[in-house]
């Protein structure tokens, strides 16, 4: 196996819930392991560009892993995982549902391994300015007296 991909397997659960007197269905991740012997299983595949992103994920209280699972009020049908929460927040953005589940620890090491391997993601360096850029030019006009 690739030392940026590993396989996951996921189990689903629909659970009922009530709301405003309608009986809707809700699903969640009831299993999330490594390995190939789940329902569903995914590859998880690391990339360099969102080292910062995995990064602020292992440094929060409870890492976790979003699964993209098809569009909004349809069935679930998972056919990705990410570490970034910026890619599942793209996903969410365009209408999918996304899962979410906690990082297994054997997941946690993995990815710390990754980034230890690769680097960090380097800080993003800011522009120099030219001499007088974003500041707006003081004209006089009506409104205002000189």
């Amino acid at each position: 196996m690739s030392e940026n991909l590993r396989s996951l397997s996921i189990t689903l659960v629909a659970e009922p819930k009530q709301v405003r007197g309608f009986t809707l269905t809700q699903w969640r991740i009831a299993e999330l392991t490594p390995g190939e012997q789940g329902d569903y299983v995914l590859s998880l595949q690391l990339s360099m560009t969102e080292r910062a992103a995995y990064r602020f994920n292992l440094t929060s209280a409870t890492p976790r892993l979003f699964v993209r699972a098809g569009f909004t009020g349809q069935a679930p049908k998972p056919d990705a995982i990410t570490a970034s929460q910026d890619v599942a927040a793209g996903w969410l953005d365009g209408e999918q549902q996304v899962l979410e589940a906690s990082m297994p620890m054997a997941i946690q090491v993995w990815l710390e391994s990754y980034l230890a391997r690769h680097g960090e993601a380097p800080p993003e360096k800011r522009k120099k300015k030219h001499k007088g850029a974003g500041r707006a030019k003081e004209t006089p006009n009506k409104e205002q007296p000189q």
